[in-house]
Order: structure tokens, then sequence, then C-alpha cells
């Protein structure tokens, strides 16, 4: 993973994090849950390991299913979130 590949997984990390402050309330479960696709999600830019890990992608775009009705904003910064990890070949 490149500097500007990290620098905009990590920016759209924290856009997630604002936007999670701004679509509260959201449910402990699902908010939970996203918390921990983010640690996993900032787990691998600390690691940058070069070996593709598709469960992750999954696991991000199964996170979109679940926000894109209700939380909207949420859902867009996780497909950009996908678009950025397929760049990177993750």
């Amino acid at each position: 993973m490149t500097d500007p590949e990290r620098e905009s997984l990590q920016g759209q990390l924290n856009t997630l994090r604002e936007r999670l402050g701004e679509d509260s309330p959201l449910p402990e479960p699902q908010r939970e849950n996203l918390q921990e696709l983010m640690a996993q999600l900032e787990a691998k830019i600390q690691l940058e390991t070069a070996l593709p890990n598709s469960s992750l992608a999954d696991d991000v775009n199964l996170a979109v299913e679940r926000f894109e009705v209700d939380y909207p904003g949420i859902a867009s910064t996780l497909r950009n979130i996908i678009l950025t990890l397929g760049n990177m070949g993750i």
C-alpha cells in the first residue's frame, strides 16, 4: 500500500467516524459491528500486507447493504472504502 493510498483510506475512515456522529442514534449492535469493521481496516493499514484479503472487502460490502437504506451517508462512505480497497488490490 502506497502512502497516498494509505492516506486516502485513513481519510475515508475519518469521514466514516464523522458520519457515525452525524447519523446518530445508530442502534448499538450496528454501531459495534461498524466499529469492529473500522478497526479491521485500520489494522490492515498498519500491517500493510501485500496479501489480498477478500473477506475484508466482503465485510465492507455487507455493511453497505445493512446501512444503505437507513444511513445513506455511511453507506456512501463505505462504498468509497470498497473502491479504495479494490484500487489497492485488497
